[in-house]
């Protein structure tokens, strides 16, 4: 038997059956579809320049732009209609803030969940010994929640500012032959967005993961049953101490009342000790021999 076979004998892969490892294993899943969705991507976009002149004209002008969008790098040369000179024109705009964010918190969300599953599973002892491990987990957890909520958000501003920024007819306007009207200016095709649009979504995914995992990382803790179990409230604890107070004022009442019956029951029912001569007299009443009246001679009992 190998050492998965044992692992899965032991139950050591049960974690992944419950609510926490599940939501792990779906966090790093999510996280690698954010960060390759929105670090993975290449777009292009198509316009053409059709001038008076047809020799002058460039019908075909390719524009493309990658992760992290520092669109203020991206240049094309575009005719002029002004015999055969081009210009140099750069796209507006840097969203790579936003963008390299929104990656980082996704590669470092992934780390993290592959981490704390592996931990779920192999060293179970100790992420629970001395309850340090749930309260960093709870901790972590609490943190990414509210990092992919910034960071989501903060992205999906920056897509839009994106979309604005290589939009063919925002472009067309960079271009000083476009602003001729014998000139005729088109846009072909517009860069593909789905992608950084699914980005977005699995970002906000993420939020809802994490923020929803963090019950659960919490019941690991034991906080939630120390609470219920521990602290009372001042009337209980009123009650308990009045309680108490009865029961120990019930068991003195019942020791006296049974002190007080035992000391009667000597008082009547045993006979007084004279000491030594108290003995004799004791011993001489039970053999026939004692007389209440007063001691009698020798000659008398012969």
């Amino acid at each position: 038997m190998d050492v998965v076979d044992k692992l899965v004998v032991s139950g050591s892969f049960r974690v992944i059956k419950e609510p926490l490892g599940l939501l792990r294993i779906l966090e790093w899943l999510f996280a690698i579809f954010a960060f390759a969705t929105c670090g993975g991507y290449s777009g292009e976009l198509e316009v053409s320049v059709d001038c008076a002149n047809k020799t002058e004209s460039d019908l075909s002008i390719e524009i493309e732009f990658t992760y992290p969008f520092r669109l203020h790098q991206v240049y094309f040369d575009a005719p002029t209609c002004e015999g055969k000179r081009h210009e140099r024109l750069f796209l507006i705009g840097d969203f790579s803030s936003s963008a390299e964010f929104f990656v980082t918190i996704a590669v470092f969300a992934f780390l993290y969940s592959l981490a704390a599953t592996v931990v779920y599973i192999f060293f179970q002892n100790k992420y629970r010994e001395n309850n340090r491990g749930p309260l960093i987990d709870f901790i972590v957890t609490v943190v990414f929640s509210f990092l992919w909520l910034v960071s989501s958000s903060a992205w999906a501003k920056g897509l839009s500012d994106v979309k604005v920024a290589t939009d063919p007819n925002e472009i067309l306007l960079l271009m000083s032959a476009c602003k001729q009207q014998s000139n005729k200016c088109l846009s072909i095709h517009s860069p593909v967005m789905s992608g950084l649009n699914t980005s977005v979504v699995f970002g906000f995914l993420n939020f809802i993961l994490w923020a929803g995992n963090i019950w659960f990382v919490f019941k690991e803790t034991g906080w939630n049953t120390a609470g219920q179990r521990y602290p009372q409230s001042s009337n209980e604890k009123q009650q308990s101490g009045f309680n108490k107070a009865y029961v120990q004022g019930g068991y003195d009442q019942e020791s006296s009342v049974q002190t007080g019956a035992y000391n009667q029951q000597a008082m009547y029912g045993q006979q007084p000790n004279y000491g030594p001569a108290g003995s004799y007299g004791q011993q001489a009443y039970s053999q026939g021999g004692y007389n209440p009246s007063g001691p009698t001679s020798f000659t008398n009992q012969m």
